[in-house]
């Protein structure tokens, strides 16, 4: 039996909707929001209903979008703009008989959608950016996990590029990208060049859960920017952190345990004291690559995707076709949205459903990035009530994070 989910099958399980309507955004002040992040600064979101990835339809849904939050050409004529995709554990597993791009993968389509109406704006170059963990060409990799690489290169009516940034690639040296309020980890990053290098930076992300950051989202996305030759698990003869350019490794050690501490060279941590539970530095972490390297536009793929973690790996992941698309230009603002969309309070605190470990968002909107208080923030096209689609009604433990 299928454990794909449609909207009805979903708001039958359990959750009073209409209460939720009655409610209204109140539903998503449980937790008292600090004075900062009440101040902080706040910018729309475009919700819409995108029935499904034709093109055609979800190229008008997408530029209506855009044109709610107050369009893009301002932003992206004449500018080089780079999109990190949320492409995390590679294309090669399946959930419920579906391809990782119509579950935990954003939709080549919606790539393809992005890169036409970016060029129709003016955009000068588009760059195609993810880490992954293969040695082999980012369009390469994608196509074999069944992408159109011809379709999205088209689309961008040839101005689209890609690059893997899982290590420093074609550049002479890394990238420093520091964080305007010191950090909470760390008080810098070494990346990838074409993240700094560029004029606008998109993070082209997934609706779904995660089991260590609570939501995967437009910020979270961001975690896959810091490479994995540097913050990835490698070490030298000696036992020590070492570069390694050609590393494939995961980044559990240095970022999700603290175990490893980054090569010589590269920033170190604030604190290497600090508490090394996963439940606190995944989410200061996060909240530090978005600081060091905030996002211009974001653009979330709640089309097809799923519930329960960021992918199959993790028990009990299940699909879901929530068909939302949401656009905005203040990552705190959008993700705060995209929480609620899915039933969740974004404010909520320390171990607080949907978060496992620390918010993110809250540690972000404390530091003046963004509101995460969901009255504070214009939510434009859908009502919030009427886009509300819950991914976890019963509120159930999300499966157990891969990196403890």
């Amino acid at each position: 039996m299928s454990s794909r989910f449609t909207r009805r099958q979903v708001l039958g399980q359990g959750i009073a909707t209409a209460g939720l309507a009655m409610t209204g955004h109140r539903l998503f002040r449980a937790q008292p929001a600090s004075a900062a992040a009440i101040a902080a600064p706040s910018l729309p979101v475009a919700v819409q209903r995108c029935e499904s990835y034709e093109p055609q339809v979800l190229g008008a849904t997408l530029r209506e979008s855009l044109d709610l939050i107050g369009g893009i050409k301002d932003l992206v004529a004449g500018k080089t703009v780079t999109i990190k995709l949320n492409l995390t554990g590679g294309p090669n597993y399946t959930l419920d008989g579906l391809p990782a791009h119509r579950t935990y993968h954003v939709h080549p389509s919606f790539v393809a959608a992005t890169c036409s109406a970016l060029s129709d704006a003016g955009a000068k170059r588009i760059i195609l950016v993810e880490s992954s963990y293969s040695r082999d060409p980012l369009e390469q990799v994608m196509s074999k996990g069944g992408w159109d690489i011809n379709m999205i290169n088209a689309a961008g009516n040839g101005k689209v590029a890609w690059a893997d940034t899982r290590n420093r690639g074609t550049w002479s040296q890394y990238s420093r990208l520091t964080i305007p309020w010191g950090g909470y980890v760390y008080k810098a990053f070494d990346v990838n060049s074409h993240y700094e290098k560029t004029d606008v930076f998109v993070s082209l992300a997934k609706l779904k859960d995660h089991a260590n950051a609570g939501v995967t989202l437009s910020i979270k996305n961001l975690f896959g920017i810091a490479p994995t030759s540097i913050y990835g698990d490698q070490l030298d003869g000696a036992g020590q952190p070492t570069v390694r350019e050609d590393s494939t490794s995961a980044r559990g050690d240095t970022l999700h345990k603290g175990a490893r501490q980054p090569p010589a060279g590269a920033p170190p941590e604030i604190d290497v004291n600090s508490s090394r539970h996963w439940g606190q530095r995944v989410p200061r972490v996060t909240a530090d690559l978005f600081g060091a390297r905030p996002v211009d536009l974001c653009l979330i793929d709640g089309i097809e995707t799923n519930r329960g973690g960021e992918g199959p790996w993790i028990k009990g992941v299940q699909a879901l076709q929530p068909h939302l698309m949401l656009v905005g230009r203040n990552g705190v603002c959008t993700d705060a949205i995209g929480a609620a969309v899915m039933g969740y309070d974004p404010t909520a605190g320390h171990g607080e459903f949907p978060f496992m470990g620390d918010n993110h968002l809250a540690l972000l909107a404390d530091r003046g990035v963004g509101t995460h208080v969901v009255d504070q923030i214009e939510v434009r096209g859908l009502a919030l009530n009427d886009a509300i689609y819950p991914f976890n009604p019963q509120r159930l433990k999300v499966g157990e994070p891969i990196f403890q």
